[in-house]
Parts: structure tokens; C-alpha cells; sequence
């Protein structure tokens, strides 16, 4: 006999779906994962006979979000993720973001020891992929961060790392593999990003990757990944829309935990760009920023700001 949670996860999952049906004209190639924070979350509250919240949280439980791959071992979750999306015939949505000196040694300071240990990360991320279709995001921030003054790195060390990145991933047969140009409220200027996404290999990439973890809008992201592309000779590039539904906050530190936030587009390959490969929920939903305006340690779960971007977000 389930218990009452796994029932309530079950409810959260089928309402999902029917939500999912309902918002989408034609099926979506990204997969949803059934136990992410959010559906977990929403079974927990109907449990407690939180019926509108959990009814709110099926926004996000209900939307395919990228798998965030940040400390040692990849292989399995990469293996099993990927697995689980080709047997529904899916697509997994990953980021890799173990480079050495992660984040500049910020809120989401880490990553790899030594360059030799992130190649062999590398390795075994490349390997445990197989021939499943994949959206790998490389390293969010790692190039913007370089080009922005970070002096804990040395630039050509940096930029050889993500080159590896890329072509160890891009060899794997149905993997599409986009490299972060950060956002463009970051570094304005697009032009001042080409030197550097070339020296770490975008030109062997799919594309590049804007947005992630940020709130600028559609309009904004795409307008900034137009000029990107000028420069980059026609490369592609997707959005991560999964905090951009209200746009940027006006007021300090804009990128940390902002109020007032919602959640934007979900998840789709369908955009009306020929250079816009799709809209992605890189950052997941409710997956607090740092700890800022009240926030847990970066990359954990924050129910109370989940169900703000869920209540804020348009129908």
C-alpha cells in the first residue's frame, strides 16, 4: 500500500501532467523529472492540506528543469538521468559547473581541485552520456566572470578548461552542448565576450547560453544573443527563462534572491527566432541564489520563494 506521501506525489505528478497537456500545443522534447524539490514539495502540502499551494507549486513540478552537476562523480546522475529521458523519449537539460575556482569565490564557491581533476570530471561526465540526447550548459559564469576581473583565475588556463569542456562533450552523438556568455546586464557590451568565448572553444559548440540564474527578459536576452551571434559567425543560443516572468529587480544586488520575481516561459524549443534554440528552466525554480534578503546557501531549497515566482507567474 503507498504511503500518504508517495500518494500525494502521484496526485502532484497526474495534476502536473494535466497542467503540462493543457499549456502546450504540440509535445515538448525536454524531460521532467517526477522527483524534483518542487513535486516533492507539492506532495508534501497536499498531505498537509495545503491544497492551493501545492495546486501553485504543480507550476513549477510540472515544467522540465535542467539537472545541476557540481561536486565530484558525475557519471551516475548524469547516466541516470539521461536514461531516464531517452525511455520516455525525452531530453535531458544538464549543466556541468565544476571548474576550478567556481564563482569566483562566491556564494557558490568550489569546484574542481585541480585542472587535472576537472578534465578527468570531464571525462566521466562525456562518458556517462552514451548516444543519449542531451542539453549540456558549460559553466555558468565562467566566462563572463574572466572577462569581468576575476584575479583568482589565470584566463588561459580558464579558457582551456572550458575548450576541453566543450569538445570532450560535443563528441558525444546527440548532445547539444551550449557555453555561458553570462547575461546582458553582466557585461553590456557583447563585443567584449567574443575574444574569450573563442578561446574557450564556442566556435566547436552548439551555441552559447544566456540568462542563467538571472531575471533579464526575453526581449533583452535575445536582443543581446543577436549581436552575440553577429560576432560569433551565426551560432545559436538559448535562454534561461525559468525566473525572467516579472524581468530584472530595480533595486541593489538585483541578481540575489530578488522579490517580486515570477516565473517566466516554460521550457520550449518553439521561440520565433531562427538563432533562439530554445527557452530552458536552467536555474530551478525556488533554488535560493545565496544567502541574501534571507536566502538559504546558494543552490538550496527555498519553499517560500518557489511559491512566490509560482503565485507571481502569468497563466
Amino acid at each position: 500500500m503507498p504511503t500518504p506521501v508517495r500518494r500525494a506525489l502521484l496526485a502532484t505528478l497526474l495534476a502536473g501532467l494535466c497542467c503540462a497537456g493543457a499549456a502546450r500545443d504540440v509535445p515538448e522534447p525536454f524531460w521532467t523529472a517526477p522527483d524534483s524539490r518542487a513535486a516533492q514539495q507539492a506532495a508534501a502540502w497536499r498531505e498537509a492540506d495545503r491544497t492551493a499551494d501545492a495546486t501553485l507549486m504543480d507550476r513549477i513540478a510540472a515544467r522540465p528543469e535542467a539537472e545541476w552537476l557540481n561536486g565530484p562523480d558525475p557519471g551516475p546522475v548524469v547516466r541516470a538521468r539521461t536514461t531516464a529521458a531517452a525511455q520516455a523519449a525525452r531530453t535531458a537539460v544538464l549543466v556541468a559547473y565544476y571548474i576550478p575556482n567556481r564563482d569566483c569565490g562566491q556564494y557558490s564557491l568550489g569546484g574542481a581541485p585541480t585542472a587535472a581533476a576537472y578534465r578527468t570530471w570531464i571525462d566521466e561526465f562525456a562518458a556517462a552520456l552514451g548516444d543519449r540526447g542531451a542539453y549540456v550548459i558549460v559553466e555558468p559564469d565562467a566566462v563572463a566572470q574572466v572577462v569581468a576581473g576575476c584575479t583568482r583565475v589565470t584566463a588561459s588556463e580558464r579558457y582551456a578548461l572550458l575548450a576541453y569542456a566543450v569538445d570532450h562533450l560535443k563528441r558525444r552523438p546527440n548532445t547539444h552542448v551550449y557555453l555561458d556568455a553570462g547575461n546582458s546586464s553582466w557585461i553590456p557590451e557583447a563585443w567584449r565576450l567574443v575574444a574569450a568565448l573563442k578561446a574557450s572553444g564556442v566556435d566547436r559548440a552548439d551555441g552559447v547560453a544566456l540568462n542563467v540564474s538571472n531575471y533579464q527578459t526575453n526581449k533583452a536576452s535575445s536582443t543581446y544573443g543577436d549581436q552575440l551571434s553577429n560576432d560569433l559567425a551565426g551560432k545559436h543560443y538559448v535562454i534561461d527563462t525559468s525566473r525572467n516572468g516579472n524581468g530584472p529587480y530595480t533595486g541593489t544586488d538585483a541578481w540575489c534572491n530578488p522579490p517580486g520575481r515570477a516565473l517566466g516561459t516554460p521550457p520550449t524549443t518553439r521561440t520565433d527566432n531562427p538563432l533562439l534554440d530554445a527557452y530552458l528552466w536552467v536555474k530551478r525554480p525556488g533554488e535560493s541564489d545565496g544567502t541574501c534578503r534571507g536566502g538559504p546557501a546558494a543552490g538550496q531549497w527555498w519553499p517560500s520563494n518557489a511559491l512566490e515566482l509560482a503565485r507571481n507567474a502569468r497563466p
